[in-house]
């Protein structure tokens, strides 16, 4: 008789909780591990398989990892002693954090995975921001990827999931985050407007992106049946950018929820991610590090989210 999988979603917020709904409906077990003790309860409530940090038992044959990365590391580190020694570690975070994660749990065992829409937790209520009947995933292999196809077959049943290039499949989300999320904090404007008010700013910070990826050996970047790379590259990209993020023009940044909230947010680990890559290979980004930095400025006060912000941006562009 096959063994039964065990499958933990660490950082059940709204992002994990909708991914692992999903594996659950499709018919997938998993256990839903949060340090929000409300939300474990309504979890409970629900009937699914919830607990605390501290409540974890047992090892576990895969664990998608959906936190935010600012922990990283400690988190790893507590982690690392309850995935099984052939188990699989699947990030489900933006940006490039399987470099970070392979330190504690070896290449082999990391896996990058990046989601295809976007969700909320509003008063414990979940709320997906996407209308798609099947949500779209890809994943590929930080190591050798000997459970890519185990991983694959796991995730199908629930998602329209495709199997590609560790490194196209990061860059094609990066281009859309680095740009549109971190201009839609700056602006506290959806993906639709950026598109439509702010597609100069947006196309420039896209292409910056896009030369890392290029330095890093990417040669196709797919979104939304779109090669990224072919339309950042057309003087008229910006008439074509309202077309290509229609299916995200409702979404608004969760970084700008995260420093609304009063919290600090993600952005080192988004377009500040692409910065520092740049860096390592001789790849300037000099208007990345700019909208990084007046991220940061918004953060402590020293800016306004508001479209007029895109004004101080506009200095180092």
């Amino acid at each position: 008789m096959q063994k039964t999988m065990r499958i933990c979603i660490y950082g059940a917020g709204a992002m994990g909780t909708s991914l692992g709904m999903r594996l659950v409906r499709a018919g997938t077990p998993c256990t839903f591990v949060t340090r929000n003790a409300a939300h474990v309860q309504n979890l409970q409530k629900e009937g699914l398989d919830a607990c605390l940090p501290a409540d974890m038992v047992g090892t576990y044959d895969v664990i998608f990892l959906a936190t935010k990365q600012r922990d990283n590391r400690a988190i790893a580190l507590f982690l690392n002693a309850y995935l099984a020694d052939d188990g699989a570690l699947v990030t489900v975070q933006n940006g490039l954090p399987e470099a970070g994660l392979a330190e504690v749990f070896g290449p082999d065992r990391v896996y990058g995975c990046t989601l295809g829409w976007g969700a909320e937790l509003v008063d414990g209520v979940l709320r997906e921001t996407s209308t798609d009947a099947q949500k779209k995933l890809a994943i590929g292999a930080f190591g050798k990827g000997q459970k890519l196809e185990v991983l694959a077959d796991l995730l199908k049943p629930a998602f329209s999931a495709t199997v590609g290039d560790l490194r196209e499949i990061r860059y094609s989300k990066l281009v859309v985050n680095a740009a549109f999320s971190t201009l839609s904090t700056i602006t506290g404007c959806t993906f639709g407007t950026v598109a439509k008010k702010f597609k100069r700013q947006a196309i420039t910070l896209m292409r910056e992106t896009i030369a890392v990826a290029k330095a890093s050996g990417c040669t196709c970047l797919r979104q939304n049946g779109h090669d990224i790379l072919k339309l950042a590259a057309n003087p008229l990209a910006g008439l074509f950018l309202p077309v290509v993020m229609k299916k995200y023009a409702a979404i608004t940044s969760g970084m700008l929820r995260d420093i609304e909230a009063g919290r600090r947010c993600d952005v080192d680990y988004v377009a500040g991610a692409v910065v520092a890559e740049g860096r390592k290979m001789g790849v300037p980004c000099p208007k990345l590090e700019r909208a990084v930095m007046l991220v940061h400025q918004i953060e402590n006060g020293l800016a306004e989210i508001a479209p007029e912000s895109i004004l101080l941006l506009e200095e180092g562009l």
